[in-house]
């Protein structure tokens, strides 16, 4: 039995879940969202929206929080603080495409532009990173829920 083909309209709901997990904002998601179908036509495959959207996040949102406000506080190597952050992202978004869009490895391999053997690593240390900071914030909201 072969899987029926997922038109871009029909990955919407997973695009628009994902762009919240990622910026934590209705109105960054909704932009982030728009944009990523604005680049899009109606034959794009599965892989090809998501890739996109991965593209369209970095483009918007990829030196937030980067840029020095003084000379002073500067890290010394930009390019590396920005390498680190694109790391961590990759690796969320990781998580996120195989658990929200259910996504194998290779195509998240090709997505991301990573190795088969990176990608197991990133999802496997994503996801206890992400565990620890939904355990975190159980344990903040109510103590009583942790044993």
């Amino acid at each position: 039995m072969t899987a029926k083909k997922r038109e871009p309209m029909d990955l919407l709901d997973e695009i628009y879940s994902l762009g919240f997990w990622m910026t934590g904002s209705l109105k960054k998601t909704n932009e982030l969202v728009y944009r990523t179908y604005q680049k899009l036509d109606s034959s794009a495959s599965e892989i090809r929206v998501i890739k996109t959207f991965r593209d369209v996040y970095y483009d918007l949102f990829s030196l937030d929080d980067v840029t020095c406000r003084e000379k002073a506080s500067c890290f010394p190597d930009e390019n590396l603080l920005v390498l680190l952050r694109q790391q961590e992202t990759d690796r969320k978004m990781s998580v996120l495409f195989s658990e929200i869009c259910g996504l194998k490895h290779r195509a998240i391999s090709m997505i991301i532009g990573k190795p088969l053997d990176t990608v197991r690593l990133m999802l496997s240390s994503g996801r206890k990173s992400i565990a620890d900071g939904l355990l975190v914030i159980l344990t903040w909201i109510e103590p009583s829920l942790i044993i």
